[in-house]
């Protein structure tokens, strides 16, 4: 009983000690990350932009995972430089809507979900509007992105903002927003095939995607052109765009 009772005692202290230095060892910085999968040039000018966004009060961090998952996905750097500039351009459109249309500072993953909606055909004037008339008490992130998905799915902006405003006068759940985009009929969906390819991607990195019903659409990641920022050749082949 004694050597059961010794061995338990070193299993917990050897359990205790490990835990606390895997706790002391510090995750890489997303800048020392994209240092490494950027070329010296091209990590400097993204990290300059990162640096502004978050002086600005914008979501930086959504911007390092975007440039960091890019450059997984194989995406030509001078593509992930432009993706992340643009990506901070809307952010900032996003971020004048809301605050237009709500008079109070947004917050994060409201401006990020505001940038998506806008890069998903929503413009800055729709997103005021809709924070004008949403309710107060109720974060905007989900139902942005379930507008930015609904007009991705092909339904006009109007009627996106009129079918998340009602769900919000019902005082429906985000969950229950989530499911919005699978329910539309099978017309408005079948409206995307004539969107361009660099719709109907992911909804940034703090938020889910919403269900939608339908397989994933291949294609270059959000905010990409198809060739990867590369130039065409007549003649010359290339790798195909790496798929979403």
């Amino acid at each position: 009983m004694n050597h059961v009772r010794t061995f338990a005692l070193l299993f917990l202290t050897t359990a205790l000690v490990a835990q606390a230095a895997s706790a002391q060892t510090p995750a890489k910085d997303p800048s020392t990350r994209l240092r490494e999968v950027l070329p010296a040039d091209v990590a400097q000018r993204v990290l300059a932009r990162i640096a502004d966004a978050r002086a600005h009060q914008l979501p930086a961090e959504a911007l390092e995972n975007r440039a960091l998952k890019f450059a997984a996905k194989g995406v030509a750097p001078s593509a992930i430089e432009r993706s992340v500039n643009e990506q901070a351009l809307r952010m900032v459109s996003a971020r004048s809507a809301l605050l237009s249309g709500r008079g109070s500072a947004p917050a994060g993953d409201e401006i990020e979900a505001g940038a998506e909606a806008i890069r998903k055909g929503v413009d800055g004037s729709s997103v005021a509007s809709f924070a004008k008339s949403a309710p107060r008490d109720r974060s905007l992130a989900v139902p942005l992105f379930v507008i930015g998905s609904l007009a991705d799915h092909g339904l006009p902006v109007d009627q996106a903002l009129k079918q998340v405003l009602a769900r919000l006068a019902a005082r429906d759940s985000d969950s229950d927003l989530e499911r919005l985009p699978g329910e539309l009929p099978a017309q408005a969906i079948a409206g995307q095939a004539n969107r361009p390819a660099e719709t109907g991607r992911d909804f940034g990195q703090s938020h889910k995607p919403t269900t939608t019903g339908r397989p994933a659409t291949a294609g270059p990641p959000a905010g990409v052109p198809g060739n990867g920022g590369v130039k065409s050749n007549p003649g010359q082949s290339h790798k195909p765009p790496p798929k979403n």
